[in-house]
């Protein structure tokens, strides 16, 4: 078996590929081939030893699909790649779009539809919400700067202004507003949200669906540390039935078939969660969940092979991830080759 992986990057906002590719080799019986389907040839998962069998480039999303699909049909070729893991939010409107064109060459994936990631986008999710009866943060939408004029007649500061795919930021006030609006702009373009600042402390939840409303598992934790991205550098796994419960509601609802992360906010004010963001495939910490009793990215696979899983009802208590800086020595042969011919 070979299964193709994304999101190697492994920097301050680290990409989800190699803590699933460390999920499925602690399998005892894996012993299929990982090929690292990259966008840069500095992405630090490429120079970590035994993680991955070969490396291809791939185009950026914004290249299009039939530039994508022409790469990977080339990688097929070479590699007869028998299923492709995408985990990075930006890439997933485009393989599965891809979807019946991959099938056709035998290459299998385990996706959400266009119309579960639409109904989970930044821009519908307070929509969902209320229609389901979930605690969700009041949000608008900035199509233009002429919109920004609302924001002081809606919401009182802070504010938190987010981009449609990646990076949200705290505005202390309006005329902080205005950089970050430019930014994100510039970076993911329209819309921009504008959401409801809840006070409060941060948590997780990393699920798997099975297509049919079932819920294979799930694994809430709560963030230790947080860095001024906002990103996670340490948590722990905790019983929280209220976010277990959340989960298997979220994922019954939209039938959903993968992956997905859940961003919660715990008020200090009334105590309450309240939902962030449903992130569309498995998060960057996913690794935690194997180590506290569910391989989710294990369990994916075997689902995409259409075989039946045994959904997980519990998992360890108290387990906690720490993330690390680790210099990572290589010769520039690696990096040359890859730079150069697209693979190695």
């Amino acid at each position: 078996m070979n299964i193709a992986v994304t999101g190697l990057n492994a920097t301050d906002n680290p990409g989800p590929g190699i803590p699933v590719i460390r999920s499925l080799k602690e399998q005892k019986k894996f012993s299929g081939k990982i090929t690292g389907l990259i966008y840069d040839s500095l992405e630090p998962g490429i120079y970590m030893d035994d993680m991955v069998d070969n490396y291809y480039l791939i185009p950026y999303p914004s290249s299009g699909l039939d530039n994508l699909m022409e790469r990977i049909s080339y990688i097929h070729k070479k590699e007869k790649l028998d299923l492709i893991i995408p985990t990075l939010d930006s890439e997933l409107y485009g393989f599965v779009k891809l979807q019946p064109k991959l099938e056709a060459l035998g290459i299998r994936t385990f996706l959400p539809t266009l119309e579960q990631l639409n109904i989970r986008g930044k821009d519908k999710l307070f929509d969902f919400c209320k229609a389901n009866n979930i605690n969700v943060p009041k949000n608008i939408l900035i199509q233009s700067q002429r919109d920004l004029e609302k924001i002081e007649k809606q919401f009182k500061f802070p504010v938190v202004v987010k981009g449609i795919f990646y990076e949200a930021y705290i505005a202390q006030s309006f005329e902080e507003v205005l950089p970050y609006f430019n930014k994100l702009k510039s970076k993911w373009g329209y819309p921009i949200i504008i959401q409801e600042y809840i006070k409060g402390d941060e948590y997780n939840v990393v699920a798997l669906g099975d297509g049919n409303g079932g819920t294979t598992g799930a694994v809430a934790m709560r963030k230790l540390y947080i860095t001024d991205k906002g990103k996670g550098w340490a948590g722990i796994t905790i019983k929280e039935n209220t976010l277990i419960d959340m989960a298997h509601q979220i994922i019954e609802k939209t039938k959903w078939c993968s992956g997905l992360e859940l961003e919660f906010m715990k008020s200090k004010e009334t105590g309450e969660f309240y939902l962030l963001e449903i992130n569309p495939r498995l998060p960057a910490w996913v690794y935690l969940a194997p180590q506290a009793g569910q391989n989710l990215p294990a369990a994916l696979v075997k689902l995409a092979f259409g075989k039946k899983v045994k959904p997980f009802t519990t998992y360890e208590i108290g387990k906690i991830f720490v993330r690390c800086s680790w210099d990572l020595i290589t010769d520039i042969k690696k990096f040359e080759t890859i730079a150069t011919l697209g693979e190695w």
